[in-house]
């Protein structure tokens, strides 16, 4: 057996044991938890945050940064899943009859489009507000909770979360350098 091949095998294996923790009494939080429009909330504080720190002016071209980041992470993500064409856990045959099957989406799984985006999303905005509130760190929260979402409801498998949140952690951090050139090229507001 390959090492890879030991590593496809860990990650089902891992799959498998955490979907099966679940419960029926669980399956509509963590229904919640997946779509991202029960996050608004969140996401208001985030851009009420940055507009209390950077202002009107720089706070818009961080938002326009922030949907370049978004739209940017979702085309490249969309390319790695059809490049690699890996079977989503509720669609492949090996352990679909082995989990909780929750929630059956039909697109591919490998990367996770909602680990590297919430991750990508979070250290953006963490690295934008660090210096101004000390428990900006609580944002990380949301992908963590976000990404154990999909392998709770079987979509993704836990090697798919993982890449994605490294992938979205040097997205995040490449777009927040972009920000620093581009809000250093302003003049303070007033």
């Amino acid at each position: 057996m390959s090492f890879l091949d030991k590593i496809i095998a860990l990650d089902k294996s891992v799959l498998i044991y955490l979907n099966n923790l679940g419960s029926p009494n669980w399956d509509g939080f963590w229904l919640s938890i997946t779509h991202q429009f029960n996050w608004i909330p969140l996401f208001i504080l985030m851009l009420f945050l940055i507009f209390k720190v950077y202002g009107l002016k720089k706070g818009l071209i961080i938002l326009l940064i922030a949907a370049v980041l978004v739209t940017f992470t979702d085309q490249f993500v969309n390319l790695i899943k059809h490049t690699f064409e890996r079977l989503r856990p509720n669609n492949d045959p090996s352990v679909k009859g082995l989990i909780r099957l929750v929630y059956q989406p039909r697109s591919f799984s490998f990367v996770s489009g909602h680990a590297t985006n919430s991750m990508a999303n979070t250290v953006f905005i963490y690295l934008l507000l660090k210096k101004h509130f000390k428990y900006a760190w609580l944002f990380f929260i949301w992908p963590l909770v976000f990404a154990y979402s999909r392998v709770y409801l079987g979509v993704h498998y836990p090697v798919d979360i993982l890449t994605g949140a490294l992938l979205g952690m040097a997205l995040g951090f490449g777009f927040y350098k972009i920000s620093l050139l581009v809000l250093g090229k302003l003049k303070p507001s007033n």
